[in-house]
């Protein structure tokens, strides 16, 4: 049959919702999507400088407990919870949420970073990926939507579904980390790829509890890391804002 540029058309065999999806999961998670987090590295800073993080073993341990007992399992509970709450409609649910992981940031600065992500990612996606009911969405909430909860809030307008969602924002997270690590030990390239290979499974992991878990489960067990992100509001030399 003669093909038409009107006619849906799948990428790769995908149907064409989910090429839709997966394309609006690579735009908004990519590095270069414009929401700054290149500027932050989430204490990491402070803790290359302790002498804590120092290669991509210490590396590797570092992230993988930030991910699996700290703020990743954190976010990605909050991301799962603003995605549900917005397929369902339930605004107060939301703003409850909202204001539950605006409450449980550990740090002045890590509170400026996930802020500052997620009022940049709701208002790149006002402007240029709005969809129905997102201003409405948003307006219903009275706390700040922190990063995680913006990204659960947009994909879940956009029908994007959740789990591969979650398992984007983790990449992306992990991901941003590393390139911080990476301009601090200072890592080579190859490096860091070995790291984010070593994360592959911790990052799984981190996805499916998050998908069973409630906000009851919510803790946060990394005391170091979060004693990092504090130190380093008065740390002398600085690269990133946290």
């Amino acid at each position: 049959m003669l093909m038409t540029t009107n006619e849906p058309v799948g990428a790769g065999g995908l149907a064409e919702s989910e090429a839709a999806a997966l394309y609006r999961l690579m735009t908004w998670l990519s590095p270069a999507f414009p929401v700054g987090g290149f500027s932050y590295s989430s204490g990491i800073e402070w803790a290359v400088e302790a002498g804590d993080v120092t290669d991509t073993t210490t590396l590797g341990d570092w992230l993988d407990a930030m991910l699996a007992d700290g703020s990743g399992f954190c976010d990605a509970t909050f991301l799962v919870h603003a995605y549900r709450a917005t397929e369902s409609g339930e605004t107060a649910a939301l703003n409850e949420i909202a204001e539950l992981a605006s409450a449980f940031v550990p740090s002045r600065e890590r509170q400026l970073e996930t802020t500052s992500q997620g009022r940049a990612f709701i208002d790149i996606a006002r402007a240029a990926w709005d969809a129905d009911g997102l201003d409405a969405t948003v307006a219903a909430c009275s706390a700040p939507l922190v990063y995680p909860v913006a990204v659960g809030v947009v994909a879940a307008m956009h029908a994007v579904p959740l789990a591969p969602t979650l398992h984007a924002f983790l990449h992306a997270l992990v991901s941003n980390w590393i390139s911080a690590a990476s301009r601090l030990i200072p890592l080579g390239q190859t490096d860091s790829q070995r790291v984010l290979v070593k994360l592959e499974a911790a990052v799984a992991a981190t996805a499916n509890r998050a998908l069973a878990a409630n906000l009851d489960d919510l803790g946060n067990a990394t005391f170091r890391a979060d004693l990092a992100s504090l130190r380093h509001e008065t740390q002398y030399t600085r690269l990133f804002r946290s």
